[in-house]
């Protein structure tokens, strides 16, 4: 028996079902040409997430539910990233005619756990045809205190809350179909999920917010990368202290994928970690921030790592869509 494919009213309609009509702080969500939303005392923030399929995923590697899921917490990951508390995203759907009914509700229960899980909604979107699977999320939130890259200031500490290259080994696990086995099946799931199931981590920002951090980005392109974002809008050179950041990673799991654990967390990408800097007298490591650096006067580069044997540049050479 041939899967159904509806049409475009059909198939919002079924939307509907999956995401509901009201959500938290809106007049109306779901159901009209806009989604209309209730004023809110704080500052708005606003961001848009694209994740296309053969670039950010591939569908014999993970379930279209892990597509939805993983595309809608890349995208309220930005709003982690400035210490802000979602308000609710609107997805546009690009969709090959091959797709089925049952495939778009997978899609859509994957955007609407996602968005759940952090205590938001999808609250509107789009519907369009074409050759490969895009999924757009525009997410809006607020924040009392939003936290910008250039914030960073000279003697800042510089602070994880995540683990870093985990992502990168379960894509590295996940091409190689690695079958998880015996004393290593945790771990190698531990990875797997990093990769298919990330998690924007909402909270981690709020607090970091609270205790005074002065600058914050979202790791989805590297560390490297990353840190030179926050080093160069805020005119500081970041060092990176070795022991610390392969503290952020497991190097059992990268030994299992035979990648090299300083160079995962440095290039890999797509862990959705936060990094933050905080005044040193902050004093915020603990199980939940790691500290692993530190903000000093602008040299000659932007991103420094130092070893017990020497102070060397670090290229930032993560992911880049034109690079």
């Amino acid at each position: 028996m041939a899967e159904s494919r509806s049409t475009e009213n059909t198939r919002i309609r079924m939307l509907r079902t999956v995401f509901g009509e009201t959500a938290p702080g809106f007049d109306i969500a779901v159901g009209d040409d806009c989604a209309v939303l209730a004023p809110v005392a704080s500052r708005i923030v606003w961001s848009i997430d694209t994740a296309v399929e053969g670039v950010h995923f591939r569908r014999d590697l993970m379930t279209l539910e892990d597509v939805g899921y993983r595309a809608t917490m890349a995208a309220l990951s930005d709003l982690a990233a400035m210490g802000a508390t979602p308000l609710g995203l609107v997805s546009g759907l690009v969709l090959p005619a091959s797709i089925t009914d049952g495939e778009l509700l997978a899609i859509a229960r994957g955007q609407r756990d996602a968005a759940t899980a952090l205590g938001t909604s999808v609250v509107g979107g789009n519907l369009a045809r074409g050759d490969s699977i895009s999924i757009t999320s525009s997410v809006l939130g607020h924040a009392e205190r939003p936290l910008y890259r250039s914030g960073a200031q000279i003697d800042d500490d510089v602070y994880v809350a995540g683990w870093l290259g985990l992502a990168a080994v379960g894509l590295r696990l996940a091409n190689s179909f690695r079958d998880a086995q015996g004393a290593d099946e945790a771990l190698i799931q531990q990875a797997l999920g990093a990769y298919r199931r990330p998690w924007a981590r909402i909270a981690d920002g709020l607090e970091l917010a609270r205790l005074g951090a002065t600058a914050m980005i979202d790791v989805s392109d590297g560390l490297a990368t990353d840190a030179t974002h926050i080093a160069e809008e805020s005119g500081v050179t970041i060092i990176l202290e070795e022991p610390h950041v392969l503290a952020t990673t497991s190097t059992r799991l990268c030994a299992l994928a035979q990648r090299d654990a300083l160079e995962v967390i440095l290039t890999g990408g797509d862990d959705y970690a936060l990094l933050a800097t905080a005044p040193r007298y902050a004093a915020l490591a603990s199980e939940r921030f790691l500290r692993i650096g530190r903000c000093v006067a602008r040299g000659s580069h932007p991103l420094l790592l130092e070893t017990a044997y020497e102070l060397r540049p670090v290229a930032a050479a993560g992911f880049d869509h034109f690079g």
